[in-house]
């Protein structure tokens, strides 16, 4: 089995909460989203662009969320404000992946979030093959208006995702993953 087949057969997402650093350095960071741009592109349009949250960044993203959060859910107890005010603060490197895909008359918008959905998989991947563990998540904040106009996204952009990049020392059990009798078929 080659170092690639192997890397994808072993890769596993950690939950953000066990990362520590230290994450990557500023020329893997750098090694790390050149990949992430080098994904399936129709019409090269590059229907994606990255938000770097590290160092003091991470706090001001959290300030952020607990701020909205705590305006959208008046009666929240204050250790989940907590848990939303850190975060970003669990993984030393998050990066979010925006989606920039807009109306084109080539291109479907499917394709242009399918492309930023490979930016993702592909910054998951290279991180991977970097000894770094990774997680692509979401949640309310990917989602929420308000939290994404702060974070400088423009009206029609979304997040395709929030990848966190970090060091976890305990081995993960894998989970169970499909059977492909279920999804595959021939034609």
């Amino acid at each position: 089995m080659n170092d690639t087949i192997k890397l994808l057969k072993l890769r596993r997402s950690a939950p953000p909460v066990l990362m520590r650093g230290p994450g990557p350095s500023e020329e893997q960071l750098a090694t790390l989203l050149a990949l992430a741009a080098r994904v399936p592109d129709h019409g090269k349009l590059a229907p994606w662009r990255f938000i770097v949250f590290e160092g003091d960044g991470r706090a001001r993203a959290g300030a952020i969320l607990a701020e909205i959060f705590s305006r959208r859910e008046p009666g929240a107890e204050a250790q989940r404000i907590e848990t939303e005010r850190n975060r970003f603060l669990r993984a030393p490197l998050v990066v979010a992946v925006v989606s920039r895909a807009a109306p084109h008359v080539k291109i479907p918008l499917w394709e242009q979030e399918m492309s930023a959905g490979a930016s993702c998989m592909t910054l998951t991947i290279a991180a991977s093959s970097m000894g770094f563990r990774t997680a692509w998540v979401t949640e309310w904040c990917a989602y929420d208006r308000e939290v994404l106009t702060r974070f400088g996204l423009a009206e029609h952009e979304k997040i395709a995702g929030f990848i966190h990049i970090g060091r976890v020392e305990i081995e993960i059990e894998d989970r169970a993953r499909p059977n492909l009798a279920d999804l595959v078929t021939k034609f």
